[in-house]
This record gives structure tokens, sequence and C-alpha cells, in this order.
């Protein structure tokens, strides 16, 4: 039997440690006594009784051990299998993993780099110009080559940051002349862009616009302020352009020390005034008396460089007040500088500041301001005194973008428009109105690699997973009728948690709820991708893409807030949601889905409709919300419209 059990062991894969130890049975010569033979003789009968009474307990003792070592064995045994199975399975999906994010980040890699080639050849060609190593007409002609995509940039041009000026010129001047389909030519003069500076809604929207546009097919450059707060850990192949950049301000010239790089594969230009140097090395980005000397003089600058380097973009693009005046300036002193064939597109968002000034300071830049203080031009509607720069901005362009995702242009121009209704009304036909976005590159739940399964409005497979996923994470029960309720934070966290807290109380005997307030950048990801609902403060901030998200992501977002009285309202006006034809597709999409549904109606719908709430999940995840969608639609159709004019 041991023979047996020893040639089974390693079979089973247990070591020999783990075998019983024999049991010694003493001698039958330890039961002799010489001296006592014959009471041997008379108590052999007993003696060999107990001993077999001992023999069979004993017997029974080996067997009841092999039989719990046996059972041992196969415990540890069938242990160890699943072991190995479960780490098979772990380094399966971690190689999974790895697998999706390098595949992810090369591609990523490899669309950045063609538009950051792209970029970087543009702005080598203007410091060209600038240094006197080619004319602003050679530059024009170089410029069409790459605009118009007549052969692949990369193919041509890469490693352009290690090439000479001359061995540069000599590529660019082989440069084939194959056509392809023409694209716009757009230029940003701005005050923000994401990541390098960031004070409201128009950074995210400048590089979200931008980078959909890029990807589309389009060139786009942004000029800023060298501001002394700038990440400029986020501008690849950072350099000073050597050469001279002189702009006019207050009666002469001034020199101006540029710099350019590229941001996400957009071409940056940084206008760093030399002798007004104070104007961006400021803690503040807004907010000083003297806010229109500092963006006029940069508005002027760059239009001096962007003549200087002989660049002819289709379309300047510029944004609320601050960078309104290169309207007027544009016409008046630029339009005949080479400037012909651009048109001006100005984006509002929101009418709150509007730049009233003193119409002499127009003089400052070279405007004239008699011929600009003028109740059709610049004149401020209300207070007749002063100049308007933001209306200078919206009679000199040729498109105004306002940019609200839920107010229709009627709600906009009659209601939000603080004293330029009358303004708005002469160039209603003008004025389009485009939603904000998100990064589609980054959040798109098909191809998210921080999930554990990819899932679209065609198959929400992949919408339970995480959610089980997401609810282990959290150290919840993975019990499938559970409603997954999310706060993300917000601005306004302090007002959301005491909503959030009256909540708590009023459904605290409810297991099926759960809330979740605090998460890492890390786990942001899921918790859009396996939450049901999505609490946030309502859908009118721009710099909030929790709505955005959540839609995208098969969850609702629900508007929720508390009233005088702690009673929980939907903070939102019914009112100005509505089908009006010059609304946004997405204010459509709010209206019909989740904008007028309170917290409570949601969790009934869930509960006892779940089919009707699906199909709700499903039709708002078919709409592209990020800035590849409508935005850039709209944009599209702006840019076209001006270049036909």
């Amino acid at each position: 039997m041991a023979a047996w059990f020893n040639s089974i062991m390693p079979i089973l894969g247990i070591p020999s440690s783990f075998l019983p130890k024999p049991i010694s049975l003493p001698p039958l010569s330890s039961f002799r006594n010489n001296n006592l033979h014959e009471q041997r003789l008379e108590n052999e009968d007993l003696s060999k009784s107990s001993s077999d009474d001992e023999k069979s307990v004993k017997q029974d003792n080996i067997w009841q051990l092999f039989r719990e070592a046996q059972q041992n064995i196969l415990y540890l045994n069938n242990q160890r299998l699943g072991a190995i199975e479960e780490l098979n399975k772990t380094n399966k999906e971690k190689q999974f993993l790895f697998h999706k994010i390098r595949k992810l980040e090369a591609e990523k890699k490899e669309g950045t780099d063609k538009l950051s080639t792209c970029s970087e050849l543009l702005l080598r060609i203007d410091s060209m110009v600038l240094g006197s190593v080619i004319t602003p007409a050679e530059a024009s002609d170089f410029r069409s080559l790459v605009l118009n995509h007549k052969v692949s940039v990369v193919d041509v041009f890469n490693l352009v940051s290690h090439k000479s000026d001359s061995e540069l010129l000599r590529e660019l001047r082989h440069f084939s002349d194959q056509s392809k389909t023409r694209s716009f030519h757009i230029i940003h003069i701005c005050t923000e862009m994401a990541p390098l500076v960031h004070r409201g809604s128009v950074a995210s929207y400048v590089t979200g616009i931008s980078r959909a546009l890029q990807r589309k097919g389009h060139l786009v450059e942004v000029i800023l302020p060298k501001y002394a707060c700038l990440d400029l850990d986020q501008v690849q192949g950072l350099r000073e352009v050597k050469g001279e950049a002189y702009s006019y301000f207050n009666g002469q010239l001034h020199g101006n020390k540029i710099w350019n790089g590229v941001v996400y594969g957009i071409g940056v230009t940084l206008i760093e005034p030399l002798n007004y140097s104070s104007f961006f090395n400021r803690e503040m980005i807004y907010g000083y008396p003297d806010d229109f000397e500092r963006f006029s003089y940069f508005c002027r600058a760059s239009l001096d460089y962007i003549v200087k380097c002989g660049k002819q973009p289709d379309v300047l693009h510029l944004h609320n007040w601050e960078t309104a005046i290169v309207g007027p300036l544009f016409w008046d002193i630029f339009f005949n500088k080479g400037l012909g064939g651009t048109r001006i597109l100005l984006t509002c968002h929101d009418f709150n500041s509007q730049g009233i000034e003193q119409p002499n300071k127009l003089a400052l830049c070279g405007l004239d301001p008699s011929n600009l203080h003028q109740h059709d031009r610049l004149q401020d509607n209300t207070n007749t005194q002063f100049v308007n720069i933001l209306k200078g901005g919206v009679v000199y362009s040729n498109r105004v973008v306002i940019m609200s995702s839920i107010h229709p242009k009627y709600t906009i121009v009659r209601n939000l428009s603080h004293e330029l209704e009358p303004t708005l009304n002469v160039h209603r036909d003008k004025l389009v109105v485009a939603p904000y976005g998100f990064e589609k590159s980054t959040w798109d739940p098909s191809r998210d690699y921080f999930l554990p399964e990819n899932f679209n409005a065609e198959n929400m497979n992949g919408k339970a997973v995480c959610k089980v996923a997401l609810l282990q994470q959290l150290g919840l029960s993975e019990h499938s009728s559970s409603i997954l309720i999310i706060l993300m934070n917000t601005s306004e966290k302090q007002v959301l948690n005491q909503a959030l807290e009256s909540l708590q109380e009023e459904l605290k005997d409810d297991d099926n709820i759960k809330f979740v307030g605090a998460y890492d950048e890390a786990l942001s990801h899921l918790l859009f991708a396996g939450s049901d609902i999505i609490l946030c403060r309502s859908f009118l901030d721009p710099s909030d893409e929790t709505p955005l998200k959540a839609l995208s992501y098969g969850a609702a977002p629900i508007a929720v807030g508390l009233d005088a009285h702690k009673n929980w309202v939907i903070p939102f006006d019914r009112n100005l949601m509505n089908h009006d034809q010059e609304a946004t597709k997405y204010s459509k999409i709010i209206n019909n889905t989740f904008g007028n549904m309170s917290f409570g109606l949601a969790i009934d719908e869930i509960r006892s409709n779940p089919s009707k709430w699906k199909r709700r999940i499903m039709e708002a995840m078919s709409h592209d919300l990020s800035w590849d969608g409508e935005c850039y639609e709209v944009h599209l159709a702006a840019y076209s419209a001006i270049k036909n004019m």
C-alpha cells in the first residue's frame, strides 16, 4: 500500500514530504518471556486476541490518515490548478492590455508626428523669411505646396529640425507638384490654448477644434502672447527664431522676439515684446486696467508678423474681444498687404465682457478713432462716448461663431447679448451657433484602452463588463441590478457635495443605488463606462465636459441641484431648450433624452422600463459629440462660406 501511495504522489505533483509517516510495530520477539514460558502458554489466546485488536486499530488509523492525506492532496492540487489558471488568465489580460496600449501609442505617435512635420516645416519657412534666406513670394509658393498636400510631407521632409536651411531649400525646390484636394489654412490669433495656458473655455476650444481640423486634412496655426506663465514643457521643438520682427505701436516700431514650436501637431508661434515686456510678464492673463493696450499690441504684432513672413492664410480666426480688434486692423490696414485672399472669422464664447474703451486708444495700434467711432462701426450701443471692441469684431468679421451648446441663436441674441442685440440683429446672417466638444482621440468607448472591454451604440455588451469591473474596483457588490450613480468633481464641488449629502440621506435605505464622489484620473474612464447615471451641475457650463462624455459612454447625465429649501430640482430652464431650427443638434439630443429628466424619474425608468432606457442611451451614443462632430461641421461650413465671398 505504501509503495502504491508513493507511486501516485509524483503524478499528483505532491512533494514526498506530504507522505504519512509509517507506523512501526514492535517485533514478535518483544512478547517473549523465557522465565514465564508456561504463563505465556496460558495467556497465549488472550495475547493473540489483544494483538489482533491492536493491529486492527492501527490499520484503521493508517487508512484514516491515508484518506485525510488523499483529501488534502486533492484539495491542494485543485488549488494549485486554480491558481495556475487564474495566473494564466491574468497574464493573458495583461498582455492584451499592453498590446492595446502599444498599438494606440504607436497610432497616436504616427498621427502626431505627421502633423508635427507639416507644422514644423511651415515654421521653418517662416524663420527663413525673417532671416532673409528666402523672399516672402518664394515662401508663399513653398507654403502652397505644403498646404495643398501635393505629396506626402512626412515622406519628403522627415527630420526637419536636423536639416540646415540650404539643405531644406534644396528639398523644397524639388518638392513634387502632384495635386491633391485643397484644404484650408487657418491661423488662430488668440489669448489661450490648452495645455500651454488655460483660464477658461477658449483654451480647450482652440486646441480641440484645431486638432479636429488637422485630422480632416486642414492646416492650422496658433499665435499666442509669450506669457511668463506658459507651460513650455508642452511645446515640442521650441526655438527662438533668428530674425527681425518689428510691429507698430504708439507711434513707432518696436522689436519682438519670436518663438515657435509644435503642440499636438499644431504649429504655435509665441510673440514676446521687447520694449513692452511687462505686458505679458504678469501673474494673471486678464483683469488689468491696461488689457486693451496689452492685447491690441499683441494683435498688431501678430498681423505684422504674418505679413513679414508672407503668409496668406484662408482664414484669420479671432476669439472674444481680446483679439476682435484684428477685424478693423485687417480691413483698414492689412488687406492690401498681400492678404487679399484672407477672410475673418470671430468666435464669441459669451458677451459678458466686450472691451469698452476710450476711442482715442484705437490710435495706439494705428487705427483712426474718428473713422471707427461711428454707430455702425465701433461706437458702443449704450455708452456712446466709448468704443466697443467686441462690437467692432462682429462688424468687421465675415462670420461670427457663437459657442453655446444649449441656447439657440434667437435666445442668445434676445436675452444673452448684453446690449449688443441691435448689432447682432443687423449682422444676423453672419451668426452661426456651434456646440462645445471633447477630445475624441482620448475619450472613445470603442477604442478606450483603459476599459476591460470596448463597446459602442451597436454593441453594448462591453458596458456590462465595465460596470462589473467598476463595482469590483470600488469594492461594491457585483449585482447587475444595482444602479450605479457617479458624482464627478466639478468647479462647484461644495454645492454638489451639499446636494449629495441630502440625496444620500434621502436614499440611505436603498442598497441598489451607489454614490461615488471621489476618483483619480486613471479611474475616470472606467467611471464613465461603468456607471448608469452621472450627476452634473448643469448643461450650461462650457468648461464642463461631463455631460458630453457621459452620453458618449452610455451613461445618463442628470443635472441636479438644491433650491433655497434644499429640495431637489433640475437646475435648468426648460424654455431655453427647444427645437428652434437654429439650435444645435446637441441641444436637441439633450432635450429628447435627459435634459428635462429629474433624478427620480431616471431611477424609475431604469427600474420600470429598462428597454426604453436602453433605447435612450443608444440613441444618444450614436451621435458624435466630440470636436470632430457638429462643432467641426459648423466651422467647416463657415470657412467655406467666407472663402466663396
